[in-house]
C-alpha cells in the first residue's frame, strides 16, 4: 500500500475531476503489476496495473481507493479486477463519489473476492479535495498564508516584502500545481502584480485556472495575472452584482463573474465559491492577502490552512497583521492540525479548519 500511494501520488493536479490513485498487484510476494490514474478520461490505476501484470490471476490487489463500478468515459475497475481473476482487494479508503460509494466493494465481496478496507488517513488525505466536492456545489478551497513570529505579513501597507525564504515560495508553486486554480485578492494584484503560474510547467487536461477576487477597487488590466498563456484558462474575476460598472474594464481581460443580487456591493463569497465549482473549478488554493484570508474563514469556507511562519520580526505601529477585516474571534472555527514541516528556514503548519457545528 505505501508503494500504491507513492504512485497515486504521480497523478496529483492532472486526474481532475477524478481523484488520484495508485493500485500494485501482488502474487507469491512480489509484485506482478502497478499503475496510477494519470489524468482524466485515460485508463484507471486498476487498469494500467492488469495491464503492466498480463496475468493477474489469484493476485492481491492493493488500492488506495475503492475501485468504481460505474461506467464512465472507462470502464468500471471492479469489474475489471473481477474479469482478471484477482482474488483479494485491499482498499486504503471508500470512495466518496455517489456513484460508487460501497458499491465497488459490494460488486467484489459478491462474487467471492475477498476485500479489506483500511480507512487509511493519509489515502483519505490523497483525495480530501476530490471528496468535498464530489459532495457539494463549491470548491474544495486550501488557504496559504505566511507570517512573521509576531504575526505580520509586511513592515507597512502597500509594499512587496518577502518574508519567507526561497523554498517556502517553490513549495507554495507544488501547491499551485495540486490544486486546479489559484486565487488571490485584488490588493495582492496592485502591490505584488503576480502571474500565479505554475513553474515549471504542468501540462493538464483541463486549463489551470487563476482567480482575483475584487469588491471596491478594480486593477490594472496590464496586470500579469491576465495575461494570456499555454495550458492556463482566461482569467476569471469575481465581483458583486452590484458594481458591474466598476469593473467593466476587466471584460476585456478576463471572465468577469458577478454574484449575489444586483444590488450587492459586498462580495458574497458563498455564491462567489458556488460560482467557480459551476465553472467547473473543483479545488482552489487562495494565496491570500490579510482581508481576504479573514473574510474566507469567517464565511466558512476554507477546507485547509496552510501556515507559514518565517523566522523574523516584523511588529511597528505599521506593521500589516496577518489577518483583518473579520471578527473571527466569535466564530467558534477551529484548526486540526496534521502537518508540520521544515520548508527552509520556514516553518509550515498545515490542517484542517472545523468549522462550529450549530
Amino acid at each position: 500500500m505505501e508503494r500504491a500511494y507513492e504512485l497515486a501520488a504521480r497523478g496529483i493536479g492532472n486526474t481532475a475531476p477524478n481523484p488520484a490513485v495508485g493500485a500494485v498487484l501482488v502474487r507469491d510476494g512480489r509484485i506482478v503489476g502497478e499503475g496510477y490514474h494519470h489524468r482524466a478520461g485515460e485508463p484507471h490505476a486498476e487498469v494500467n496495473a492488469l495491464a503492466q501484470a498480463g496475468d493477474a490471476r489469484g493476485a492481491t490487489a492493493y488500492v488506495t481507493l475503492e475501485p468504481c463500478n460505474h461506467v464512465g468515459r472507462t470502464p468500471a475497475c471492479s469489474r475489471a479486477l473481477l474479469d482478471a481473476g484477482v482474488a483479494r482487494v485491499v482498499v486504503g479508503t471508500v470512495d466518496p463519489n455517489p456513484k460508487t460509494n460501497g458499491g465497488g466493494i459490494a460488486l467484489l465481496r459478491a462474487h467471492g473476492v475477498a476485500v479489506e478496507i483500511l480507512d487509511d488517513e493519509r489515502a483519505r488525505r490523497l483525495i480530501e479535495p476530490f471528496a468535498f466536492a464530489i459532495t457539494h456545489d463549491r470548491p474544495y478551497l486550501a488557504l496559504k498564508m505566511a507570517m512573521s513570529l509576531d504575526g505580520r505579513i509586511t513592515s507597512r501597507p502597500g509594499v512587496q516584502e518577502w518574508i519567507t525564504s526561497e523554498e517556502e515560495r517553490l513549495y507554495v508553486r507544488d501547491l499551485r500545481i495540486a490544486h486546479d486554480a489559484v486565487m488571490v485578492g485584488a490588493g495582492t494584484v496592485r502591490v505584488d502584480d503576480p502571474q500565479l503560474t505554475v513553474r515549471p510547467a504542468s501540462h493538464r487536461l483541463r486549463p489551470y485556472t487563476r482567480v482575483v477576487v475584487c469588491e471596491t477597487d478594480t486593477v490594472p488590466e496590464t496586470s500579469r495575472v491576465f495575461a494570456a498563456r499555454d495550458d492556463y484558462a482566461t482569467t476569471l474575476v469575481l465581483a458583486p452584482a452590484g458594481a458591474r460598472e466598476r469593473f467593466a474594464n476587466l471584460d476585456r481581460v478576463a471572465e468577469v463573474l458577478f454574484v449575489g443580487g444586483e444590488d450587492a456591493t459586498q462580495l458574497d463569497l458563498g455564491a462567489a465559491m458556488r460560482a467557480l465549482r459551476e465553472r467547473g473549478v473543483q479545488s482552489v488554493l487562495c494565496e491570500g492577502g490579510p482581508t481576504l484570508g479573514a473574510r474566507l474563514i469567517a464565511a466558512g469556507v476554507v477546507n485547509r490552512l496552510y501556515w507559514a511562519i518565517a523566522p523574523v520580526l516584523l511588529t511597528t505601529e505599521a506593521a500589516v497583521p496577518v489577518l483583518a477585516g473579520a471578527d473571527l474571534a466569535t466564530l467558534g472555527a477551529r484548526v486540526r492540525f496534521d502537518g508540520v514541516e521544515m520548508v527552509g528556514a520556514d516553518v509550515v503548519l498545515t490542517g484542517v479548519m472545523e468549522q462550529p457545528r450549530v
